[in-house]
């Protein structure tokens, strides 16, 4: 997986929530887009794009400043869900099946559905597009949803949407069936949750789930919001990146005047994130960040973080090192719900609750992990174990970028890995909070701080056997299971390129082909 944030919390990951807020049972409104950056925000200092509705929902919310999520989008997702490492659900890639998370797992959607809420996932899922890893088996009562990482996608295996799906008038799985919408994508998935919002609301707490597939490329927004950032320079791709941003800023605004209509604004938790860092933006505007998207460095794994519930929560900053496997726990809580034995053995993260009633509370330090993954299907990961992976504590960033620290493997393992640079060094360690832009490499000056890091590092990576292993082997079905559904319903079938396409055991070579393509 591009840039798999991996979390682990050494120390104790159970604070105990404030009986001011817990058990409030507030409706939760999450809001999740694909491939903003932080830098991506008028409000965090970007000179070009303009995001005036969510500048004012980040002045209404508690803005947790250091939070960190995965390299790539399919390992925040499950992170979120899980409460933990993406790796220890088995998602090490995001396509070739290594994106299915373990359906063992107990999602915090199913934890919510049991302490009596009714939950409605709108956009994208890309956690396992066969019928048994879908949101409906995990805990949703509504789906509302593309395939594959991105509309109109389509990889080997079981990875894939509708075909030839679009950003305009796309294909959407509702429930079980697909129904063909009008519109463009990103306003098709808010109206449908507003739709489905306004249908449960006050009959029992709601959590709706919105998961824009915008603005992760390609880069197509509506002419009318690419038009408002032509002629600056930017490049036809930054000029859709922000318009597709635009678009989805005017959908929160749209969606917060909706709630202040219907008169449930201070019964709702609004969570504003991204997924990973950032991509198109990142020339623009990375807010004095290192790396981006795919990335372990703080560029590639910092996301924006805003908890918004007007009358309950005093907006402010939190500096506090949080993260994306923090998020069950602290749903957990507001919900009232109790977690069973095996839940509370799976989840790694701490609840929020006492940093969201006061900012400034005591927390302590604690060692998160992140890899980027991605090693070609079926290799052995464990040459992969220092490429592109980090250590972070809240002072210190331990970083190995890609090939740095790593043993050279031959014939076939050779393939497991793009070539490191011939200068890739092998671990850096920076000082984020004097050093945020992660300039100066200081890891001959502190041995002793590298040692504890790498000895947290080896103690996490060797506890992994048996989860991150999960996928490596699978082999997908023959057809997409959005195809062949899709066909099944609409008639039509797959053609000799598709069938080549989706060969499953094309997944095993398809990495290597690629980086070959890029070569040429």
């Amino acid at each position: 997986m591009l840039r798999a944030l991996t979390f682990l919390s050494l120390a104790s990951c159970l604070s105990l929530a404030s009986a001011e807020i817990a058990s409030k049972k507030p409706n939760i409104l999450f809001i999740l887009t694909d491939d903003q950056g932080y830098g991506d925000l008028s409000a965090h200092g970007n000179p070009v794009l303009k995001t005036p509705n969510l500048d004012k929902l980040l002045s209404e919310s508690v803005r947790f400043t250091d939070f960190m999520v995965s390299p790539t989008c399919a390992p925040t997702r499950s992170a979120i869900q899980t409460g933990r490492h993406e790796f220890r659900n088995g998602i090490t890639h995001t396509i070739l099946e290594r994106e299915r998370m373990d359906p063992k797992a107990v999602t915090i959607a199913q934890v919510l559905k049991g302490a009596g809420y009714t939950n409605g996932i709108f956009g994208k899922w890309h956690l396992g597009d066969e019928k048994a890893y879908r949101p409906s088996q995990r805990g949703f009562d509504e789906q509302f949803i593309h395939g594959g990482g991105g509309i109109g996608q389509s990889y080997p295996g079981s990875c894939g949407d509708a075909p030839d799906n679009k950003y305009f008038n796309p294909v959407i799985l509702h429930n079980d069936r697909f129904e063909k919408t009008e519109g463009y994508c990103t306003d098709v998935f808010f109206a449908q949750a507003t739709k489905w919002m306004d249908s449960v609301k006050g009959k029992q707490p709601f959590y709706c789930h919105i998961a824009t597939n915008a603005p992760h490329g390609p880069y197509i927004a509506r002419p009318e919001d690419k038009k408002l950032y032509e002629g600056k320079n930017l490049g036809a791709d930054t000029e859709n990146f922000f318009g597709m941003l635009h678009n989805i800023d005017e959908n929160v605004g749209k969606l917060m005047a909706k709630l202040d209509e219907w008169g449930i604004a201070k019964n709702t938790l609004v969570i504003f994130m991204n997924d990973n860092g950032g991509t198109a933006g990142v020339r623009v505007f990375n807010a004095g960040m290192h790396g981006s998207k795919g990335s372990p460095w703080i560029g590639g794994t910092r996301a924006m973080s805003f908890w918004r519930w007007p009358g309950t929560l005093t907006p402010a900053d939190c500096g506090a090192l949080t993260a994306h496997v923090d998020v069950f726990r602290t749903w957990a809580a507001l919900a009232g719900a109790t977690l069973t034995p095996e839940a509370e053995k799976q989840v790694e993260g701490r609840s929020l609750v006492p940093l969201l009633e006061k900012p400034d509370s005591t927390w302590e330090d604690r060692t998160l992990f992140s890899h980027v993954g991605r090693w070609a299907k079926g290799t052995d990961y464990n040459l992969a174990k220092t490429r592109n992976a980090s250590v972070r504590t809240t002072q210190y960033h331990l970083v190995s970028e890609a090939g740095g620290g790593q043993g050279k493997a031959k014939g076939k393992k050779a393939a497991a890995a793009p070539a490191a640079p011939a200068d890739a060094p092998g671990w850096q360690l920076f000082d984020v909070k004097t050093d945020p832009a992660e300039a100066k490499n200081i890891a001959a000056d502190k041995p002793e701080v590298v040692k504890s890091m790498l000895a947290s590092y080896d103690t996490f990576w060797n506890s992994l056997p048996g989860q991150i292993d999960l996928n490596e082997k699978a082999v997908g079905p023959k057809l997409n299971p959005f195809a062949e559904e899709y066909w099944a319903q609409f008639g039509g079938g797959p053609s000799e390129e598709d069938l080549k396409r989706m060969d499953p055991q094309a997944a095993f070579s398809f990495e290597a082909k690629r980086a070959g393509k890029k070569q040429e």
